[in-house]
Parts: C-alpha cells; structure tokens; sequence
C-alpha cells in the first residue's frame, strides 16, 4: 500500500480526466461482484438527474434466487417446524447470490422485519413468522 501511495503515476495530479458537461443520455455496464450492474440516466439541459433506470445483479438472479430458496425450504422445514436455525439454513441459500441482500432485510436492533409463511405441498398455511431475534 505505501508503494501504491507513494506512486507519482497514479498520485499525479494530472492523472484524473475532466467530465466536463453531463447533458442527454448515459447507460453505464459493468461486470460486478455480484453479476451485471446496469445503470441508464437521463438529465436536462442543467445536468440534473431527470430519469434513472439502475438494474442491480440481484434482478437478474431473482429466478435462481427463489428456485434456491424453495428448494432449501423444502429440505430444512419438515412438518412446519421452523426455528431461527432453519431459517439461517434457508437464507444461506440466497447468500451466494447477493451477498448484501440477506442482512439488508434485517433492521436494528436484529429483528427481521418480514412475515415468513410456511406452507404445506398443498398450499395451506401451516405457520407464519415473524421478529425473530
């Protein structure tokens, strides 16, 4: 890292390119962690944000995302007996897929602030959760 701070092509002062002006159209694509992250903007004659379109990795990994949930839930929660461990077990199954989403659904101070309902293979309600701690 001190090599790196310490390096004059990339400290330079000359290094960084002006934008200059940041009229009309923008779609920006980059291969993320995650997967692709999409971003599109449009601005007015002043440079002001007038329309935004951001499409972010976890949309295009909804499908495998809850055919992994369902299949989890499927193999962990037998009978409708769930407790948070099960649950931990089921989210480990989106973890791959978007790191950030799991504790993004989580509010301070640890509980979650979302209604799980478990369902028998027939589709009647068996148990809804809801604030584990």
């Amino acid at each position: 890292m001190k090599e790196l701070a310490s390096d004059e092509s990339i400290t330079a002062p000359d290094v960084r390119q002006e934008l200059g002006e940041a009229l009309g159209e923008g779609v920006g694509i980059v291969e993320a962690a995650r997967g692709t992250l999409i971003h599109h903007y449009k601005t007015d004659s002043k440079g002001i944000v007038t329309d935004a379109n951001i499409i972010v990795a976890t949309t295009h990994n909804k499908g495998s995302i809850n055919i992994a949930i369902k299949r989890a839930a499927e193999n962990f929660i037998k009978e409708g007996k769930v407790d948070e461990g099960i649950l931990n077990l089921v989210e480990m199954a989106y973890r791959p897929y978007d790191l950030c989403l799991a504790c993004s659904t989580h509010t301070l101070p640890g509980k979650l602030p979302v209604q799980i309902d478990i369902y028998t293979k027939d589709g009647e309600l068996v148990k809804s959760l809801r604030n584990f701690k």
